[in-house]
């Protein structure tokens, strides 16, 4: 045979040896790639109207009245624990629909909380609660950005100002303090305190039973995962 014609016998042979260890090495990587997971148990179960103790019913359905997330997020932590439940959706109620804050400074005040927590049901609930109320959407996603909005309102960095040194510091300077009671008047500032409290329990009480925002819909914070 001529040297010409075994030399190319051998480069195809060679080839041929390579395909198929190509394509083993692919089958045997396929079959060590985990499949992917499925989504983690929560760890309290999703309660049900069909669940709920019959006393815990009415609540329930004045929840879900509300509620953008139905009897999921807080409210399937909280209750578990009825009149915890009770007593923290009146104080909401008042939070929420009843406070003298102004609803564009009260839901900033969410967000805030929301973010310093990357809370994924608040920044959910919340973010389009704030735009609604007249916040600014980049005041909003400079927050999310994790930078201090820019173009605030005097009124809107009073709030940040207050929710952030109490939250990083927990203190307020005297300046600060002058300025927000100047900008809020007392009882406005002392309802910043209390929404902003508030949402750091509605937050704890989120990643103590690993809540999250709905299956179907975007992660506000993909990094978090769920």
């Amino acid at each position: 045979m001529p040297a010409r014609s075994r030399l190319h016998r051998s480069h195809t042979s060679s080839r041929v040896i390579v395909a198929i260890a190509l394509s083993a090495f692919s089958v045997l990587a396929i079959a060590q790639t985990p499949a992917a997971s499925a989504p983690k148990p929560k760890r309290f179960p999703q309660l049900t109207m069909e669940n709920l103790p019959p006393q815990s019913v009415p609540l329930a359905k004045e929840i879900v009245a509300i509620s953008s997330v139905g009897l999921a997020g807080p409210y399937n932590v909280m209750l578990r624990s009825p009149v915890f439940a009770d007593r923290m959706k009146r104080l909401l109620d008042y939070l929420r629909f009843e406070t003298s804050l102004p609803k564009r400074l009260n839901e900033f005040a969410i967000l805030i909380q929301g973010r310093l927590w990357t809370s994924q049901v608040e920044w959910y609930a919340h973010y389009p609660l704030a735009l609604k109320a007249g916040l600014p959407a980049s005041v909003a996603d400079d927050l999310k950005a994790n930078i201090r909005p820019r173009n605030m309102q005097p009124d809107e960095e009073v709030v940040y100002d207050v929710c952030m040194e109490l939250s990083k510091n927990h203190e307020i300077s005297d300046a600060l303090f002058n300025r927000a009671k100047a900008v809020l008047g007392e009882q406005q500032l002392v309802d910043l305190v209390a929404v902003s409290g508030t949402y750091v329990t509605v937050a704890m009480l989120l990643s103590l039973g690993e809540e999250s925002s709905p299956a179907d819909k975007p992660l506000p914070f993909p990094e978090k995962g769920r």
